[in-house]
């Protein structure tokens, strides 16, 4: 699907769309409810979905077989270094530092 197949779908339908493309995720608990609009009258999206961003991240990756996959690349024009960090180091990173 081309990028303006994917907007004009967007625009038609934004619930079936945004469903469609939570229905990829990895949640804890999927949303009921894709949109709602509270008692002020405030839209929300997937209001009552729980994710863990960091678990999409990084432990999802790996968890597919992608953990010696480059995940980041640190280039600092300052110090002239440049470091490449696989999705299993920065998971194991993370683990430590928590």
């Amino acid at each position: 699907m081309s990028y303006q197949d994917e907007y004009q779908a967007s625009i038609e339908n934004p619930e079936q769309f945004w469903a469609e493309k939570a229905s990829q995720l990895d949640w804890y608990q999927p949303a009921s409810q894709v949109l709602t609009q509270d008692e002020h009258g405030i839209y929300r999206w997937f209001a009552d979905g729980e994710l863990n961003t960091c678990h999409l991240a990084l432990d999802y990756h790996v968890d597919n077989g992608r953990g010696d996959q480059v995940a980041l690349i640190y280039d600092s024009p300052v110090t002239d270094q440049q470091r490449k960090f696989t999705y299993s180091e920065l998971r194991d990173k993370k683990a430590i530092a928590s």
